[in-house]
């Protein structure tokens, strides 16, 4: 599986090692909260189900990278899954201590610049709940467009949430990085 380097980041296949620190992060319900299909409380058990189930060559569509500073820290995971046939979505989430360093948007730009040379697609779709600001604010930044809305389930919150739904074109993202 590839791995990425950016700035300040490095990203990295999954591993069993993980999987405390995944449990850990997202046992934070601010984190969780934020995401629809993380249960709450999340447990050191459920981050062993999560990296088991881990294919091993996934295709691009079904790839996740973990996300960690230079010097080793695990900090978030951002990664790809095919929710709409033929088009894949990209879902991230940064550890409550990290957030507000712009760490989501380094992470999802360089990830979504491996997918789009990786796959040859010529889109992606993502979205938010709508009480999730900066997450609406990372997409922006990378030239993600909002699409319509759609009510989703919430797993950690035991709801169904209002989701702002957005899609990034490939040319959209070229001129938003540039």
């Amino acid at each position: 599986m590839a791995e990425i380097q950016t700035v300040r980041l490095h990203l990295r296949a999954p591993r069993a090692a993980d999987a405390a620190r995944i449990a850990e992060m997202l046992g934070e319900f601010e984190v969780a909260g934020n995401l629809a299909r993380v249960p709450h409380p999340y447990a050191i058990e459920d981050a062993e189900a999560w990296l088991e189930a881990m294919p091993l060559n996934p295709p691009p569509r079904e790839t996740a990278f973990m996300i960690a500073t230079h010097d080793g820290d695990l900090i978030g995971n951002v990664g790809f899954h095919e929710r709409w046939a033929g088009i894949a979505d990209i879902g991230y989430y940064i550890g409550k201590p990290f957030w507000g360093n712009g760490f989501a948007t380094e992470a999802a730009k360089a990830a979504l610049g491996w997918y789009f040379d990786a796959s040859g697609a010529d889109r992606v779709r993502s979205g938010v709940f709508h009480f999730n600001e900066a997450s609406l604010a990372v997409q922006r930044k990378l030239g993600f467009v909002t699409i319509g809305t759609s009510d989703i389930h919430c797993l950690a919150r035991g709801e169904t949430v209002m989701h702002i739904d957005t899609e990034l074109t490939r040319e959209a993202f070229r001129a938003a990085i540039q």
